[in-house]
């Protein structure tokens, strides 16, 4: 079963984004800061991570920062209320397979992450 892990400082949409991937096969986790995801990683099989831009602290490109420091080979999709093209090219540009605006369609979601899934780091 692939393992997906939520990064999202919105504690009711990751309640929600969760039971709906669990609901489909996925197994799934979530933490609420950039500065949590870390010791999860460092501790669990993580096949994709759902992550969102804009949080306090450490937000989602320093989280992409720090997974390109420490060479932690995950796929990642940005998640984001916050879109616009900038943000996704920087995102891209720091290894960020794809780009999702929220509110997200759940359709969209999923056929994004299977497609995510199917490539080669």
């Amino acid at each position: 079963m692939e393992s997906i892990l939520i990064i999202d400082d919105d504690f009711d949409l990751c309640t929600v984004l969760k039971e709906e991937l669990v609901e489909v096969g996925y197994e799934v986790e979530f933490v609420n800061t950039g500065d949590d995801a870390f010791p999860y990683i460092e501790r669990h099989n993580v096949d994709l991570i759902l992550l969102d831009l804009k949080m306090p602290g450490k937000d989602g490109f320093d989280v992409l920062r720090e997974l390109n420091e420490k060479k932690i080979k995950v796929k990642v999709i940005v998640l984001t209320a916050y879109a616009d093209v900038k943000g996704a090219i920087e995102s891209a540009r720091m290894g960020a397979s794809d780009f999702i605006n929220k509110p997200y369609d759940l359709d969209e979601l999923l056929i994004t992450i299977r497609k995510v899934l199917q490539k080669d780091i």
